[in-house]
């Protein structure tokens, strides 16, 4: 608490600020207080450290990151989802979104490991990251914590995962297509649905005029992205041939 009130003042609440940031208040202050504890902290601080929320938290969010690819790539393979589910939620992705909210600045850590950088700390904040989602779930349930990982990751998974390198069928299908002298591939909305706050999105790829294929998604570089690699398939297979 001493590092709270040095960086926060003496009259701030350090949790309310961070509930605030998270747009999450909860109900037992003593979940957050232990999602935040740091092991090296317990002595110190008397808490329990966030190893079991952290537990738990990770198998929280690996459901609520396999439900959402379930149910948003319905043509992908077991393989194609478990590489995506891996990369949506390791170390280094984790740690970036903890560190995007300061979730560093919060945690309960002994001096010594506060002085080797513990704050910033890729392990010690993706594991704070799960702590909280764990504890999130605890205390609001299911659709509290589902909300708090798609404001953080799933919102713009496609991003996370073209970063990991793992989502990138339009630049596939470039290079394919480059490499045998065909057009250049362009995309087109072919139709949308739904009020403007959830719209679908139907995108098809063409190259010389010839449609290679289609996708559909909540946002068009979704959209795009699928087209591309229904494409990438119907080629592969020779669904489709261009002159």
């Amino acid at each position: 608490m001493r590092f709270f009130r040095f960086l926060f003042g003496e009259k701030s609440d350090p949790i309310a600020r961070l509930e605030k940031i998270i747009g999450y208040r909860f109900h037992n202050r003593n979940l957050i207080k232990r999602a935040l504890s740091h092991r090296s902290s317990v002595r110190e601080t008397g808490l329990n450290s966030n190893e079991r929320l952290e537990f738990l938290g990770d198998a929280v969010l690996g459901m609520i990151v396999s439900l959402f690819l379930f149910n948003q790539n319905d043509d992908l393979t077991e393989g194609e989802l478990t590489q995506m589910k891996a990369a949506l939620v390791n170390e280094k992705v984790l740690s970036k979104v903890a560190l995007s909210f300061g979730l560093g600045n919060f945690l309960f850590m002994s001096p010594e490991e506060e002085k080797a950088g513990g704050r910033l700390k890729p392990s010690i904040t993706a594991d704070a990251f799960e702590a909280l989602i764990g504890a999130i779930y605890l205390d609001g349930g299911y659709k509290a914590v589902d909300k708090m990982v798609k404001k953080y990751i799933l919102n713009d998974y496609l991003s996370i995962l073209e970063d990991e390198k793992l989502y990138n069928y339009k630049g596939e299908l470039l290079e394919f297509l480059q490499a045998r002298g065909v057009g250049m591939p362009y995309y087109k909305v072919d139709d949308q649905t739904g009020p403007d706050h959830d719209k679908i999105f139907y995108v098809g790829v063409y190259t010389d005029g010839e449609k290679l294929g289609e996708g559909m998604g909540k946002s068009k570089k979704e959209a795009e992205q699928k087209a591309a690699r229904r494409a990438l398939i119907k080629i592969k297979t020779g669904q489709t041939q261009w002159k």
